[in-house]
């Protein structure tokens, strides 16, 4: 049973007084996401990003749609604690289980979320999660200070025309330092 509801910036929405999950009707939503042109949009974010947002237990069952009862087709947010925003592909509508809607807010994703189902984007956030959990290892293998002036060097070295020479030169100094005293180089 949904009752009645309403978002941010007066989004009609339904909403379970149970589980607390929203559904976001297509009709409603497209007429919502039409008065936010020109608001900024977000792109992938950090997985790194620090939202305080506690997954709900029904984020890992599949689900059927309010409106014509098909299953729902699920997107995944890739953040510290990833979740899945639903989304019926037959009516179009939308399901966020409870909090949800409020870290896309956050993320500034909740105007935008048909993007969260395209392959692009799937596939940029997990460019982005591999890209910050190398960054990470980095930090835990050599300290915060000597990793930030490797990411310092890296960037300078990506924008140089001849960075490559840089990274060969770093390259065999590190793997020379490596050899025993004995070896021939």
């Amino acid at each position: 049973m949904l009752l009645d509801g309403v978002l941010s910036e007066n989004l009609a929405v339904k909403y379970c007084q149970e589980c607390k999950g929203t559904w976001i009707p297509a009709k409603e939503y497209e007429a919502w996401q039409t008065d936010q042109i020109g608001k900024p949009q977000s792109e992938v974010p950090s997985g790194t990003l620090n939202v305080d947002f506690v997954l709900s237990p029904f984020d890992t069952k599949a689900a059927l749609c309010p409106e014509c009862q098909r299953y729902l087709s699920r997107a995944k947010v890739n953040l510290k604690t990833p979740f899945y925003v639903e989304r019926c592909m037959q009516c179009r509508g939308i399901w966020c289980d409870y909090g949800e809607w409020e870290v896309l807010e956050q993320l500034g994703l909740h105007t935008t979320i048909e993007q969260l189902f395209s392959n692009e984007w799937q596939s940029r956030s997990r460019e982005r999660q591999f890209f910050d959990q190398e960054r990470q290892a980095t930090i835990d293998k050599l300290g915060s200070e000597l990793a930030a002036s490797v990411f310092e060097l890296a960037d300078a070295l990506a924008q140089h025309p001849n960075g490559d020479f840089g990274v060969a030169y770093l390259m065999r100094r590190v793997t020379a330092n490596r050899q025993p005293p004995n070896a021939k180089t």
